[in-house]
């Protein structure tokens, strides 16, 4: 179990239970690793850190052959190791909301994109952060559905 991050080991940054069923390989090559490292360096540690405990990730490096099988974008930075999914929902004390860590990221850490995704106004579903080792754009997002279709509106 390789360590990324204080927080983190290879093995659970790509873990997928979509590509254990379609028997799909989730290995990153050596400059995904790179951006995972940074990614958790510069946000994802950071994050613990200051919330006292390791956030649930729901998916962070993903192939682009499983990122097409699940429908994600075809520019997405998961495929590049840029990109983490946080959703603490999943803590076992839900003490700790998505939007605390939302929060928490758009006011205190470099980021390429920070996005509420889906959820309402006050909680969203989960948080996505990604992450660049060279150019950060800091835009902040809201994912919403219409016409069955995700869109990207400034939050």
């Amino acid at each position: 179990m390789q360590p990324i991050s204080k927080f983190l080991t290879l093995d659970e940054a790509c873990k997928s239970t979509t590509a254990i069923r379609l028997d799909i390989a989730n290995v990153p090559d050596e400059s995904a690793v790179l951006n995972m490292q940074a990614l958790c360096y510069v946000v994802y540690d950071v994050c613990c850190k200051q919330f006292k405990t390791k956030l649930p990730i729901t998916s962070f490096f993903r192939s682009v052959k499983l990122n097409k099988k699940i429908g994600g974008s075809a520019t997405s930075q998961h495929c590049k190791g840029q990109a983490v999914d946080i959703d603490c929902d999943l803590l076992p004390t839900k003490k700790i909301t998505n939007a605390d860590v939302f929060n928490y990221i758009r006011m205190n850490c470099k980021f390429d994109q920070l996005i509420w995704e889906f959820g309402n106004k006050t909680q969203p579903d989960w948080v996505h952060v990604s992450y660049s080792l060279t150019n950060n754009r800091g835009q902040v997002l809201i994912a919403v559905k219409e016409n069955n279709k995700t869109t990207y509106k400034p939050y």
